[in-house]
């Protein structure tokens, strides 16, 4: 059964969600500022190569948020337009609430929120996933950088630019390919367009034509338009063909 939260219990179970993430990770919150615990949760998940996502709306990070978030390189962040849902959720447990990751909100608010599970509530929290899922669809994924900001200068986001490799790609480049899940760099084969660990989480629900992120010819972000059955972008498939000799 699901299971109401107060302020504290949010805090509570969103820690120990964070911090028992064993595959992929999804933060919701429409503002951030993370609190040091929830810092080294992430850095430490970071660390262990743990799929983590961030979906925010204002695009107004504090100078700390931006520094800590640009030195972060395995943290995918995206922009959400009128988001307000607040939403965490990982391979087992989700957590829908009121509260922003946000440390005003965590120390200083009156909130509530549901925890659910997915061995009780498996329902709901399919349901809950597949929300989640249509936000980072929805999303515009971006690039934090902050070198050369000062106090006096707004931070950048840039969105994430991924080249398209040529029909003169070096021979011994010719192997690459990109997971159509998490973008990383792994050896191309249309039967297995995935890395192990996202090849993991998707055997979970093993669907062909579930929405993926990237192209797995260029790395390119496909927006949805990608899948286990078809890992290549349409634009693309010409050029692959003659480099992969599909």
């Amino acid at each position: 059964m699901a299971k109401f939260l107060n302020t504290t219990g949010v805090s509570y179970h969103l820690e120990e969600l964070i911090k028992g993430t064993k595959d992929r990770l999804i933060l919701i919150s429409p503002y951030l500022q993370f609190t040091d615990r929830i810092k080294e949760h992430l850095s430490n998940l970071n660390i262990q190569k743990r799929d983590i996502r961030i979906v925010y709306r204002e695009n107004k990070l504090q100078l700390e948020e931006n520094n800590w978030l640009e030195s972060q390189i395995g943290i995918r962040t995206s922009l959400c337009k009128n988001l307000h849902a607040k939403c965490y959720i990982n391979e087992n447990e989700a957590i829908i609430t009121s509260m922003n990751l946000y440390e005003f909100s965590q120390q200083n608010n009156n909130e509530m929120g549901i925890y659910i599970s997915k061995v009780q509530d498996t329902d709901l929290y399919n349901a809950t996933l597949e929300e989640v899922q249509r936000l980072l669809t929805i999303s515009e994924e971006i690039r934090v950088t902050v070198k050369k900001v000062t106090a006096d200068t707004p931070p950048k986001t840039e969105k994430k630019n991924v080249e398209v490799k040529t029909s003169n790609t070096k021979s011994s480049d010719k192997q690459t390919g990109f997971c159509i899940r998490t973008g990383v760099p792994i050896p191309f084969n249309v039967e297995k367009p995935m890395s192990y660990e996202a090849f993991k989480s998707w055997s979970k629900y093993s669907d062909p034509d579930y929405a993926e992120k990237f192209c797995h010819f260029s790395g390119e972000p496909s927006n949805g338009d990608t899948c286990v059955s078809r890992p290549i972008l349409k634009k693309n498939w010409k050029k692959a063909k003659e480099i992969f000799d599909l």
